[in-house]
Order: C-alpha cells, then structure tokens, then sequence
C-alpha cells in the first residue's frame, strides 16, 4: 500500500564523464538530496540526519563564500570528496560518503564543483551538529578513514565490457549505492563482505541488490530494472518509496538510458548474497488475514490500489510484487503508513500521504499485516507498537 497517481555517455577509455557536464554528474551522485532541507533552497544544506551517535545537518554547498563552499580551492574540493578533508583541513563525518566519491576521478569531481559554483549563492549558516563525545570528535576520523576509505580512484577492469566499466563507476563512486544497500560494522564503515546485500537506514529497509534470485534481483528482468531506474516503478514489481523513491526522483531518472543500462550491467555482477526478505511474485495465494486489517483496507486503500492490489490510476499504484508486502517484518510498509511517500516521475508527481492522523496504531498494524497477507502471500509481525515508535520518529 503505497502510491498514488497524481498526475552524456561515459567516455569508453576512462570512467570518467565530459569535463562540461557538471550538473549531469551532480545528479548522477544526488548531491541535492542530503544538501538540501525539506522545503529548503537547493543545496543550501540543512538538512537533518540522525545516526547512532547523535545529529548531524549537512553543510550548504552553494558558492556562498561564507557559509558555502565558494572559498574551496579545486585542490581542496577533490580533497573533500576523495579523503573526507574539508576547507582548512577540517575533516568530514561520513554521512558525506567520501569513502565511495574516492573512486570518483579528479576530473570529475571538478566537474561537479564548476556546476555548483555556477549557481546562485545562498547565505545559509550551517546547523550545529548535536554528536556525544568523543564522536564530535572531527580528529577522530582520521583514524576511521584508515579502516574505511580505500582512497584510490577507480580502474577500468580489462577484461569487463565497456557497459560493465561505466556502470561499475555509475553504481560504485558516484551513485554510492553501497552507501545504503550495504550493512555497516561497529564504527558505522561498510562491511564489504557483505555488499550490497541489504541494510537498515533511517527507519527504512534498502532492499538486497545483489544478483541473489530469492532476496534480491535476480530474478528481475533487465529491462524491468531499467524502468524502474528511470520511473520508480517496473510491471510486477511495485514502485519504489521512501529513499529510494528520494533517489529517483532526483537522480536516475535524469540519466541516460545508455547511462541506466550499464548499471543495470553491473548490479548483475555482484554476487549473490541470500540475506534480507525474500521477494514476492506478483501474484501469490492470500494467506489467512485479520478481519480489522480487510475492513480498513476497504475504507482506505482499495479505492487507489483496487481489492487485488493492481492499481486504479496508474502503475504507481500497483502493488503485486512489491518487496514491502513480502516483508514478514513489515518495515517499510510500517514507514509508508506512518510518514508516507513521494515521488516525481517522468510522467508526473506521485504520492501516498500518511495515515496515522486517521487511524490508531492497531488498526494500521492490522491493515499491515493484512497486505502482507492478501498481496504477498505470507503473515507479517507488524505490532501497534512498531505502528507508535514510527509515528513518534
């Protein structure tokens, strides 16, 4: 139950991208998503991110000379995105996933950096960061950064097709999908082992993306992987929500088809990994459900999503073989129900608003587990108090 409708190619002997296409590789690497706060300006920072060890808000990257990045030198800005350095030798917290832009190559890091400054400048005094000691520490990550950033460039694999390369530096430097689909060890690095294999992030699950045909991607086509890169949304499949949805909307539905393919080249590659839910086909055998859960699913959702989950208005709101409604932990079904999701699309801005101002906590419990029962085929644990502690995040 999630949405509503409302209505350059890499260069084949390097990774690298044409120096001139800045604002192509700063939505290839969704700059704007973590730099701009919600109804803020557009890279003028702000925006919150709450982690294990306390709050940090990120920086303003206009040009503003002051606030911004408008006095980093080129060598300071590659330093930045290569080894987590910043202006004046400051060092940065990973949240700035400097340990996947270090693959970036120089020139394009550059690139990004000519397209930022050409925007217009924005005062916007950074937010205090909230971290314990001694993680409010920035010495500190000097340390980190000799367990977790490779710190080299990225090296075209000779015996990798060309698609294979550019989708490779696509998936790994500047998309950083690892950032997010992969678990992390105790200091918050990525655990490589691992990789792409699925991991919790900010209350949300980020599916397995590993070439695993039972939990992650296997068993999708190419070209369904490709539509749902560039739409958020692939027949049987489900649409995308919550950070993913984030991520379409602002950076692989503006790559290029040839762009997206090589990605989806890659992701094939990676090994399989059997760990996380596993996933759902579009149409299963209802399990047993709860009659609190049919009837508000009846008042709720089937006017959107129709009694079988096919949607009404739009594939958007077509639910079979959506990851969420196979999740027994119903993770981010219980996301979508407390804060909702959003996405823009190429065909135009879709959403789902969240519910929790209608219903109480066990009747979205009971309409979850109904989902996962009626649309995936299996019995969710989804409590009235998993229901609160997303309401109060």
């Amino acid at each position: 139950m999630k949405i509503t409708f409302v209505a350059a190619a890499l260069v084949l002997a390097t990774p690298a991208l044409a120096a001139d296409s800045g604002e192509y590789l700063a939505r290839a690497a969704d700059c704007v998503a973590c730099h701009t706060a919600p109804g803020g300006t557009p890279y003028a920072g702000g925006r919150e991110f709450k982690l294990p060890f306390g709050t940090i808000y990120s920086p303003n990257i206009t040009p503003d000379p002051e606030t911004g990045v408008g006095a980093y030198t080129d060598a300071e800005w590659v330093a930045a995105l290569h080894d987590g350095i910043g202006h004046g030798g400051r060092h940065l917290f990973p949240a700035m996933p400097y340990n996947s832009y270090t693959l970036m190559s120089s020139q394009d890091a550059l690139a990004i950096k000519g397209y930022l400054f050409s925007l217009k400048p924005v005062h916007a005094p950074a937010t205090p960061d909230r971290l314990r000691f001694p993680f409010n520490q920035r010495w500190g990550m000097a340390f980190w950064n000799i367990l977790n950033n490779p710190r080299h460039r990225f090296e075209a694999d000779s015996t990798k097709s060309a698609d294979w390369n550019r989708g490779a530096y696509l998936v790994q430097a500047l998309g950083h999908c690892d950032q997010c689909h992969t678990p992390r060890n105790w200091m918050q690095g990525l655990k490589n082992g691992s990789a792409y294999s699925g991991a919790r992030q900010v209350g949300w699950l980020a599916y397995n993306i590993t070439s695993d045909p039972v939990h992650g991607i296997g068993g999708w086509k190419d070209q369904d992987l490709e539509h749902y890169l560039a739409t958020g949304t692939a027949p049987g499949h489900g649409p995308a929500s919550g950070p993913m949805a984030e991520v379409i909307t602002n950076s692989t539905r503006f790559m290029t088809p040839a762009d997206i393919h090589a990605m989806v080249v890659y992701l094939r590659s990676i090994p399989p990994v059997a760990a996380g839910p596993e996933v759902v086909a579009a149409s299963v055998a209802p399990a047993p459900v709860d009659p609190l859960g049919a009837s508000v699913f009846a008042a709720a959702c089937q006017g959107c999503h129709l009694p079988t989950g096919s949607g009404r208005q739009s594939a958007w709101a077509a639910l079979g073989g959506d990851h969420a409604v196979g999740d027994p932990n119903g993770t981010n079904m219980v996301q979508i129900l407390a804060h909702g999701s959003d996405m823009q699309t190429p065909s135009g801005y879709v959403f789902m608003h969240a519910f929790t101002g209608a219903f109480t906590d066990a009747e979205l419990a009971a309409v979850a587990n109904y989902v996962t029962a009626q649309l995936g085929g299996r019995q969710s644990q989804v409590t009235p108090e998993k229901i609160a502690a997303a309401r109060a995040e």
